[in-house]
């Protein structure tokens, strides 16, 4: 991973918007009985001044209503998204892009408690060209995530927990093309974070729930990198990248201090008061980045690198829940900075007599101050929660095969991937050690995974797609004993993720008809015939227990477990 990239520890995803038409309008769209979509693009000021506007949304709550199953039809989904995308070319070496996004996610399953979750997000980027083998660009971004629970079935009881995550970033980045044979990239940035951590408030008059507020959590995180790439022999190529980062969190804020640094709520024994944009803890370092390519002919190559970061903001799962309540932690004076290292090496073959491309990678990967929780930990509405996490241990390592191809009738690829991740805890109590401190799969340990996408075209107008996916079920802890203590059932759990729930299958196949071909055309147009759950598999969500008249019940939770088919129109004009 090149230098400029940071702040996580897991992977990127480098996303470019894409520039409206400076010559003329046009555009696309589809239409289904539950979703839609349609982009429209054009030039402003003809070869200078573009703007492409989009939007989806779905209107599925009237086919709900429509299926004959009451625990059905008295639930609701909708979704919608909009985004525009400007870019403005100011003189052959000056370049403005604005992009805007926005999202709303609704849906209610079988209760009367609805689930409200929206991303807003601006980004402003100028590029410049100093001149041909020099150029550079500032920007700055901006994101707000925001999730609402609401529940008004009983006034008595009607609540609605709130939460917001927001992230403002201004960066620069350059480029540097010294020769044919070498090249550099450096750069800073300067990223703020605002968390809202939960705000749990009455609704209605009737309302008796009482106000509870968690306070909110800044902190500013800071960087400069610099990398370069070079070409030693035609056949061996090298990188090198250094990133230096700092993160600061800071008040306004009211820190717990604990009796003898047991973090423990009945330990509190005073609270420091921290006011606006004062220091509360600060941490950093380097992040070294390293690789290396060796190119054993035109068509061959291996790669190995190293690569370290650091992430100051962590998330906090409950994966019991079906509901979008994670939640985000800055580090702080108690919750250090997660710090991952990696090595990997990979093997890449492309044959061309074939349009087949090979490859094979390998890694592993170690964590320092990975978050595990407490056994019975609260993560909604906890005002010290760093009471109940621990500072854990993390490896993972795995291995991916792939074959992949890109042209002809019949192209697609397939992958097989053996990965393994675990955690290791070990405290100066027994309530602070999970599973007697030794490593134990994460919850995001699945061993075995599968995909295959294939298409073939028929003809220049008929093609169809296959898509399959198959993975190993995700680690859970079950109750393997129960006992009665005082007339009511009580559990016996085995040791932390010690099971898995059912492994997951599903097939996915769609069918595309288009229309004619000619060139002049107001509206080109084709048909999508899909099926999502070809083979109606009720794959397994979750599964969990509940306790109904003292006596406990285990479910498995199965969400679009039948076959959804759909029939879009896709147009462009």
């Amino acid at each position: 991973m090149p230098a400029e990239y940071g702040g996580r520890i897991s992977s990127v995803l480098d996303v470019v918007t894409r520039e409206g038409n400076k010559r003329k309008w046009s555009g696309s769209g589809g239409i289904s009985p539950i979703t839609g979509r349609l982009s429209v693009e054009g030039p402003i000021i003809k070869d200078k001044f573009s703007i492409l506007l989009g939007g989806r949304s779905t209107y599925s709550d009237w086919l709900l209503e429509e299926i004959p199953n009451a625990a059905i039809n008295k639930s609701n989904a909708s979704f919608y998204d909009l985004n525009i995308n400007m870019h403005y070319d100011i003189n052959p070496k000056n370049n403005l892009a604005i992009s805007g996004y926005t999202s709303t996610d609704e849906f209610k399953l079988q209760s009367d408690t609805s689930y409200r979750y929206s991303n807003q997000a601006l980004s402003i980027k100028w590029k410049r060209i100093f001149n041909n083998k020099f150029f550079g660009s500032i920007s700055s971004n901006y994101s707000n995530y925001t999730y609402r629970i609401t529940s008004l079935a009983n006034p008595i009881n009607a609540f609605e927990l709130a939460y917001t995550l927001k992230q403002a970033t201004t960066k620069t980045d350059f480029n540097y093309f010294l020769s044919s044979k070498q090249s550099f990239t450096f750069g800073a940035g300067l990223t703020r974070y605002q968390l809202s951590p939960g705000a749990y408030l009455p609704v209605g008059e009737s309302s008796l729930v009482t106000p509870d507020i968690l306070q909110n959590e800044q902190g500013v995180e800071s960087y400069a990198y610099a990398g370069t790439q070079y070409e030693l022999t035609s056949k061996i190529s090298i990188y090198g990248g250094l990133r230096y980062s700092q993160f600061r969190n800071v008040g306004p804020y009211a820190q717990y201090r604990y009796f003898d640094g047991h973090r423990i709520a009945s330990y509190i024994i005073d609270t420091v008061f921290y006011s606006k944009g004062q220091k509360i803890s600060s941490s950093g370092g380097p992040e070294f980045r390293t690789s290396l390519r060796y190119a054993y002919n035109p068509s061959t190559s291996i790669k190995v690198s190293y690569n370290r970061h650091r992430q100051y903001i962590q998330m906090l799962s409950n994966t019991t829940a079906i509901a979008p309540t994670d939640i985000w932690k800055l580090s702080d004076a108690y919750i250090k900075p997660l710090i991952g290292d990696q090595v990997s090496v990979g093997f890449y073959h492309q044959s061309n007599k074939r349009s087949l491309e090979t490859s094979v990678e390998a890694y592993y990967k170690w964590m320092q101050n990975f978050l595990d929780y407490k056994g019975g930990a609260e993560l909604i509405q906890n005002h010290h929660i760093e009471t109940d996490v621990l500072n854990a241990r993390g490896k993972a390592y795995g291995i991916e095969f792939m074959l992949r191809r890109t042209v002809g009738k019949v192209n697609g690829w397939v992958s097989y991937t053996y990965s393994r991740s675990f955690v290791q805890t070990r405290g100066p109590s027994e309530a602070e050690t999970i599973n007697r401190g030794e490593f134990y799969p994460s919850n995001y340990d699945k061993p075995h995974s599968v995909n295959f996408i294939g298409n073939y075209r028929f003809n220049r107008r008929v093609n169809m797609s296959l898509n399959v996916v198959y993975a190993t079920g995700r680690p859970i802890t079950l109750p393997i004993a129960k006992y009665t203590a005082d007339g009511v059932e009580r559990l016996i759990y085995s040791d932390r993720n010690q099971f898995r729930i059912p492994d997951y299958f599903r097939t996915d196949f769609s069918v595309n008809i288009e229309g004619n071909h000619k060139t002049k055309k107001l509206i080109h147009g084709f048909w999508s015939l899909s099926v999502y759950n070809l083979t109606g598999r009720r794959n397994a969500y979750s599964v969990y227990f509940t306790s109904q008249n003292g006596v406990i019940n285990g479910y498995k939770l199965s969400i679009f477990g039948s076959p959804i088919p759909t029939l879009t129109y896709n147009f462009r004009f």
